[in-house]
């Protein structure tokens, strides 16, 4: 397999020589490509030792005889990856702009181009970035992170528009040319988030989940070939590009959603948290504060997956169980009772796969109490171990 790894202009790219080395390990055969910018953070040399051979530059661009190395290397790639992408070198390509060996290689035809964004928080949250990506994403690139995480500039501390590291990089593309378009034709559709259930105008019952494990699953889909609608309750999250995305707060405007959605897709991955309880009446104005002690009346919210059961053509159903002890036994008895094809039983409470992170560990649960233990990952990389299980489902 031949890659094209290429370097934009950003802090990040201290990184690519590491990128290209995880890769030759792998079997790969590489190319470095960089952008002027670029240099002012890594080295022709670093770049041309750790892929092994001469470095595509502005300075390269056309051979002595007149051949155009850009379109020699286009030919040659399976696969080009620009990492880190900076957010000028996504408005470059998506503007079919080719005034650097990026945007030019991304214009001659590479069979598949992926993005590994790096960049500050603000600038990978802005309208334009965003609407940059979606454009790119259209035309079917794919997208790696970018993850959260500590950020380079000083005074930033953590947020989201870090690059991913070069190993979980290379994991993930090396799963991804591998399994190609194995989702291709398919509608996904799943939930992510937690849900809100109001008291008053100002409080509501909720829980911690930030919904990157259906993200994580949305954004695996779509690299997979898939139609992706992302059914979200409240998260600080971005949503992957190309998805269509419904945006609720409770538990009935989540099951009103998905009963909207269901009869259309092929899979539904239900990875919401959703609140199991409400307030039996809602007050129309905020509360004061009486006494030491005060009752609440609470309900059930809707059992969503008990109702989109009786609706349930030739769908797959895979559903998310969250337990703090002992729970394969449970979660076999809730995949059996509302029909899923298998439960992903996770333990929010123990160490580094707590809700928020982005490391899960989780267990496969079918309805007929087999399990199948999974090691803790990186949620991106579980979201992808599902839709493998899902295939071998068959269907």
């Amino acid at each position: 397999m031949n890659l094209i790894v290429a370097a934009s202009g950003g802090v990040a790219a201290i990184k690519t020589p590491s990128l290209l080395r995880r890769f030759r390990e792998r079997g790969f055969e590489v190319r470095a490509a960089t952008t002027d910018d670029a240099y002012r953070f890594v080295t022709e040399l670093s770049l041309a030792v750790a892929a092994g051979g001469e470095v595509f530059d502005r300075d390269k661009w056309f051979a002595p005889d007149g051949r155009a190395r850009h379109i020699e290397l286009a030919r040659w790639a399976d696969a080009l990856v620009i990492a880190p992408a900076s957010a000028d070198a996504l408005a470059s390509a998506a503007a079919g702009r080719a005034d650097d060996v990026i945007s030019a290689l991304v214009l001659t035809g590479v069979p598949k181009v992926i993005w590994a964004p790096a960049m500050n928080t603000a600038m990978w949250n802005h309208f334009a970035v965003g609407r940059n990506a979606e454009t790119l994403r259209a035309a079917g690139h794919y997208f790696l992170g970018p993850d959260t995480g500590p950020l380079a500039a000083k005074g930033e501390g953590a947020g989201v528009g870090r690059m991913l590291e070069p190993e979980d990089i290379a994991t993930q593309i090396e799963a991804l040319l591998n399994r190609d378009q194995d989702h291709a034709g398919k509608r996904v559709l799943v939930s992510a988030g937690p849900t809100r259930e109001y008291l008053d105008p100002v409080r509501f019952l909720s829980n911690p989940s930030s919904g990157k494990m259906g993200y994580a699953v949305a954004e695996a889909a779509l690299a997979r070939g898939a139609a992706v609608t992302l059914i979200s309750g409240p998260s600080d999250l971005t949503p992957p590009g190309g998805a269509e995305l419904v945006k609720v707060e409770s538990a009935s405007e989540m099951l009103a959603a998905l009963k909207g959605a269901f009869p259309a897709c092929d899979l539904l991955v239900m990875s919401a948290a959703v609140a199991d309880w409400q307030a039996a009446e809602v007050a129309s104005e905020k509360q004061p504060k009486l006494g030491e002690t005060q009752d609440l009346k609470l309900i059930r919210t809707p059992d969503i997956l008990s109702e989109l059961k009786p609706m349930r053509d030739s769908q797959r159903v895979v559903g998310f169980a969250m337990e703090t002890d002992k729970g394969v036994a449970r979660a076999a008895d809730k995949a059996k009772r509302k029909g899923l094809d298998f439960i992903c039983l996770n333990y929010p409470t123990k160490a580094q796969s707590a809700f928020g992170g982005d490391y899960n560990e989780i267990t496969l649960v079918r309805p007929d109490g087999s399990a199948e233990a999974l090691p803790r990952a990186k949620k991106r990389a579980l979201a992808d171990v599902i839709l493998d299980r899902v295939l071998n489902l068959g269907g």
